[in-house]
């Protein structure tokens, strides 16, 4: 069975408490229950991680290839500082997919650019919650079209 990594970076444990006006008011805990059912509806495996420390996203990014098809990822601030994650994503050789919950491009200038993007696959942004089951479904058709 294919194994997705969903990795949550910085802050989002907050989601739910976290300005609701930009980041809803679903919970990662809630989250994280729509996408195990997601994963088992779709027929995959999934580990779902969170993390407020990048050596700890930067270990599990390195460490996916050995259990997991893809990864999907929102890196929260990360995205738009850390060339560390971004080394990381390009030194592994399975694909992953940038996400956030809410529009980056719709919010203030420092958000626009992503460090990360160039070394991913794809981005989801600006979806909320149900973004997380877009990328998984997103990630299973490229996987799917990489097998075929």
């Amino acid at each position: 069975m294919r194994s997705i990594l969903i990795l949550n970076g910085p802050n989002l444990n907050m989601l739910g408490k976290r300005e609701p006006a930009i980041y809803g008011a679903t919970t990662l805990p809630e989250i994280e229950a729509a996408c195990h059912a997601h994963a088992e509806r779709r027929g995959i495996a999934l580990t779902f991680l969170q993390s407020n420390h990048e050596g700890t996203l930067i270990d599990a990014i390195q460490a996916a290839p050995e259990a997991h098809a893809g990864i999907i990822l929102n890196a929260g601030a990360y995205t738009h500082t850390s060339i560390a994650l971004r080394d990381a994503i390009a030194s592994i050789a399975i694909p992953v997919i940038e996400l956030h919950l809410s529009n980056i491009h719709a919010r203030e200038s420092f958000r626009h650019h992503s460090m990360i993007a160039p070394a991913c696959i794809g981005q989801i942004s600006g979806f909320g919650a149900a973004g997380y089951t877009l990328a998984m479904d997103a990630m299973i058709g490229h996987l799917n079209e990489e097998q075929a």
